[in-house]
Parts: C-alpha cells; structure tokens; sequence
C-alpha cells in the first residue's frame, strides 16, 4: 500500500491550491479515501473524506464549503480542491485509507502566507 501526495506549495491567504493523491497497492475503488493535515505542534486531524464510489463526502467543520474532495477510480487517485485559504490551513497534508492499514505517505507541505 502506497500514498504519493502532491500539489502543496506557498499561497497567500485567499489562494487556491490543488492536492493529489497516487494510490496504489490496494483495489483503489473499494475503499473510502480520506485527506488529513497535521500543523506544527498539533496532532493530525481529519479534513475530509469520501466514500469509494465518491456518492456520500464529509468534512472538518473548519473547512467546510472551502474545500471539495474528490476521486477518480480509473486513475487511483483522490483530489482536495481547497479555495480561500487562511493561515491556519498551513499544515502537511496527507491523503490514506484507513481501511488498508497501510503505510502513511510523506504528505506534501501547504504554507498560507503573505
């Protein structure tokens, strides 16, 4: 099982940025996916999740109606669309499966800062 995020970056506040996420290891299309973050200091914390045939999606309250997870079966990969971003979303990202018990990716740095 394998996680391989990017997309992250530098993004002043009210930016946009787009997160992806490569599985592979595991029968991508049976699983439900999820994005989580973990900011300096913190604990990791669950932004978002969707269920493996993308029909039912839920969020953190901090984020909800900024950011949209999304999938894609054919390709194993799930998408965080995340819009008016703020400085408290500078965090690692990363995506998994909770299911799979597999290994933690590296995740993929987002910093919002002006």
């Amino acid at each position: 099982v394998q996680f391989v995020e990017s997309g992250g970056g530098l993004v002043q506040p009210g930016g946009s940025l787009r997160l992806s996420c490569a599985a592979s290891g595991f029968t991508f299309r049976n699983y439900g996916m999820s994005w989580y973050r973990q900011a300096p200091g913190k604990g990791r914390e669950l932004v978002a999740a969707i269920t493996s045939g993308g029909g039912s999606t839920n969020y953190a309250d901090s984020v909800k109606g900024r950011f949209t997870i999304s999938r894609d079966n054919a390709k194993n990969t799930v998408y965080l669309q995340m819009r008016s971003l703020r400085p408290e979303d500078t965090a690692v990202y990363f995506c998994y499966a909770p299911a799979t018990q597999g290994r933690w990716g590296q995740g993929t740095q987002v910093t919002v800062s002006s």
